[in-house]
């Protein structure tokens, strides 16, 4: 991806607005225990529940290049986020931006994903490898020092692994494979406690040291590494407050 081996915690700095560009243009017109109840159920909605409309997310400009290959869809549950990386186009990477107020009162992030087309040998855990149809970024900030929890769909990635472990004064990311291979075409749900995964990552699983900012979200779909399309659909973002 763009920007070579550097963590992308930096690069999502999502506080800072300037490098933020317009968000993506829109295109025509199985939950997990305890989730807020979708749009037009006629369930009460959750007053923590803040959830996060797909039109909010904006390119990151300091990591991306000139497409914008993300447009917004519209189906029986909502809005979601369609994702079309073709080679040899730059990545792109979108963004949301969580309010100032709430950075310290994220209690749990959902979302659903589903891959439709899977790079060609993707493995997050090999060199020249790491691309994903998928990826969701969980950011956040800790004094000076920004984080980033990278969430993969991967081709071949083994599940569950911890890849790519990047650390620097300023930047810290580790890869989750959330999701590998196939079946395509199916959405999946994920849930996490954002405070503890990052403790488990950063904090080797502290829980006296000082709690992070959760500053925001980014999604990316990517083939650049190994020059095939990719491609994937992201919504059902939901962050629920303490």
């Amino acid at each position: 991806m763009r920007g070579g081996g550097r963590a992308l915690a930096a690069a999502l700095a999502l506080a800072a607005s300037p490098g933020l560009a317009a968000g993506p243009a829109p295109e025509a017109p199985p939950p997990a225990d305890g989730a807020v109840a979708p749009h037009g159920s006629g369930a009460p909605e959750d007053p923590k529940a803040l959830r996060v409309d797909v039109r909010d997310f904006q390119v990151v400009k300091n990591d991306s290049g000139p497409i914008n290959y993300y447009t917004v869809v519209a189906d029986a549950d909502g809005e979601y986020l369609h994702g079309s990386y073709v080679p040899p186009m730059e990545t792109t990477v979108l963004a949301w931006t969580m309010p100032d107020r709430l950075r310290r009162s994220a209690a749990r992030v959902r979302w659903r994903w589903r891959a439709a087309i899977l790079p060609v040998g993707g493995n997050e855990c090999v060199s020249g490898k790491n691309d994903s149809a998928a990826v969701v970024y969980l950011t956040f900030k800790r004094g000076f020092r920004w984080y980033a929890l990278k969430y993969v769909w991967s081709t071949v990635g083994p599940w569950r692994a911890t890849c790519d472990q990047r650390r620097n004064l300023v930047n810290a990311q580790d890869t989750i494979v959330a999701e590998t291979g196939g079946p395509v075409g199916v959405w999946r749900t994920v849930e996490v406690d954002p405070l503890a995964e990052f403790r488990r990552h950063f904090d080797a699983g502290r829980s006296g040291a000082e709690a992070p900012e959760f500053m925001g979200i980014g999604v990316m779909s990517d083939g650049d590494q190994t020059q095939s399309p990719s491609a994937a659909d992201f919504g059902g973002f939901v962050v629920t407050l303490r």
